[in-house]
């Protein structure tokens, strides 16, 4: 009878998996297509893997002190977009979303490939935290997945997981405000730095109008801002767009969707597997629209866990993995285990990915959405769900409207739409108007047309069939200056909808 797998087995099983369905994720966005992106996932994680195993093998052979690199899956995901750029380089830029296609030949992108002091100062920050602290910082903020499956995937305690994270978050805001008074700046930018040290660390201090103006025109200190400011919410998004660049924001609302789908329990930061009932909490809704997804999630997850060889450290490893200055706020996790191939001829290369909808526009400002080429995946966003709300007038509306504000920041936010028909819908169209001359820069899982105030989200073409009494939904990313008043006037296909 074969060994049972140990349960450290199981964790480094569960760590591989997430790391390839982060690496899927982010190709799919950089891609124009599922084959493409199956090839970009398959080529950037052999290359990433590889630097991953070459580090810990160098470590292990007591070399005192573990190399400077970034976690797991934040250097997997840049070997996806330096993958990218060698595509790029090599003449097969037509694989790639176009919007990264420019963004590859911008200053901006430069920037992640250029001098160490002049690179965003959230990658840096990172690089200086000790490896298990960055896995802790990064999985959980970045990742979305709950606090107490984070402890358990990089073995600390849960009951004082909550205290790390904070003393780690911390940490990664001294790194990042001594990067930035190291970067190269000019005589302004030097000169406000202390000042937005100061009033960055409060929640209730208020921005100087002076530092507001410099924040609004100078790029590099607004980065660093982002990640001082650690109240707010706004950690998730300086850590993608200072470690990925193109498309973080995409990608952060890709993970915090697959994290709800794979966990079954509605919002991430409230799910926990341990105790959250996939059948009755809030998540319900949305694990029945994606079981084809879950499962396939699963059967992936499942495989991985019978064909990883175990990589296990001795207790003489791993001290020699330990910085020999300060041991790190979170112990280390497991190393990563020995890759296995890849199918080359999976029938399905998206299966092992979590991610329920690919953004049919990107995180470049102004970009627009691509009507003749819509996502060729097939991702669902309907399912059973309760009846619309009632007009004021006791009929029953044609649709409810659930409207949520996810993030905010100085200038920019990020919202979604959910809509419940009450009828069946073979194609749809929701209007909706901004009352603040709010003006939407990218939307996905729909196409977008705004006239003045008036906004128009039309259905893609994998998202059009709706079920009665179903839902669907769309995101966007819209800027705002004085006042972010919630749109008003919801209608679909003409018809006002209830709004809640």
């Amino acid at each position: 009878m074969p060994d049972l797998p140990s349960p450290q087995d199981a964790t480094e099983a569960a760590l591989f998996s997430e790391c390839w369905d982060a690496v899927l994720s982010y190709a799919d966005l950089c891609t124009a297509g599922s084959t493409a992106a199956a090839e970009l996932a398959r080529e950037a994680f052999a290359q990433g893997i590889g630097e991953l195993r070459a580090a810990e093998t160098g470590t292990a052979r007591g070399t005192g002190r573990r190399s400077s690199r970034l976690p797991r899956i934040p250097l997997l995901l840049t070997a996806v977009r330096s993958t990218a750029a060698a595509w790029e380089e090599a003449g097969q830029g037509h694989k790639l979303d176009p919007d990264l296609r420019l963004w590859l030949h911008s200053g901006q992108a430069a920037r992640y490939t250029g001098p160490p002091l002049r690179r965003p100062v959230a990658v840096r920050g990172l690089r200086d935290l000790q490896q298990a602290d960055a896995e802790l910082l990064w999985l959980a903020e970045a990742e979305a997945l709950p606090l107490p499956l984070v402890a358990r995937r990089l073995g600390l305690d849960p009951a004082t997981a909550a205290d790390e994270l904070a003393q780690v978050s911390r940490l990664f805001r001294d790194r990042c405000h001594r990067n930035h008074l190291d970067s190269p700046l000019d005589a302004e930018c030097r000169s406000y730095a202390r000042l937005l040290d100061a009033v960055t660390r409060s929640p209730a201090a208020d921005t100087p109008d002076d530092l507001s103006r410099h924040l609004a025109t100078c790029h590099p200190c607004a980065e660093a801002a982002a990640c001082l400011r650690l109240h707010g919410g706004g950690l998730p998004g300086a850590l993608a767009g200072g470690v990925i660049g193109w498309g973080g924001l995409a990608y952060l609302e890709r993970r915090r969707r697959a994290a709800e789908v794979r966990l079954g329990a509605g919002r991430p930061d409230r799910a926990d597997p341990d105790t959250d009932d996939p059948a009755h909490g809030p998540g319900r809704a949305r694990v029945a629209r994606n079981a084809l997804l879950v499962t396939a999630v699963l059967v992936s997850g499942l495989a991985l866990a019978v064909s990883l060889m175990p990589f296990g450290d001795t207790a003489e490893e791993r001290a020699a993995r330990r910085d020999a200055d300060r041991l790190p706020v979170a112990d280390p996790g497991p190393s990563l285990p020995s890759a296995p191939t890849v199918p080359a001829g999976d029938a399905s290369p998206r299966s092992p990915a979590p991610a329920p909808a690919k953004p049919s526009a990107r995180d470049t400002p102004g970009s627009t959405p691509d009507r003749e080429h819509p996502d060729p995946e097939p991702q669902g966003t309907s399912s059973a769900t309760a009846a619309p709300g009632i007009t004021g007038r006791g009929a029953p509306a044609a649709c409810r409207v659930d409207y949520h504000l996810a993030n905010q920041w100085p200038d920019g936010f990020q919202a979604t739409v959910t809509v419940t028909t009450r009828e069946p819908l073979d194609s749809w169209r929701v209007g909706f108007t901004f009352e603040d001359g709010q003006r939407i820069t990218q939307m996905w899982d729909a196409t977008v047309r705004q006239d003045g105030s008036h906004v128009t989200a039309t259905a893609a073409d994998y998202d059009r069939t709706v079920a009665a009494g179903g839902k669907l939904a769309f995101g966007f990313l819209a800027s705002w200056r004085g006042t972010n008043t919630p749109p008003s006037g919801f209608t679909l296909n003409g018809l006002p909808c209830a709004h809640r």
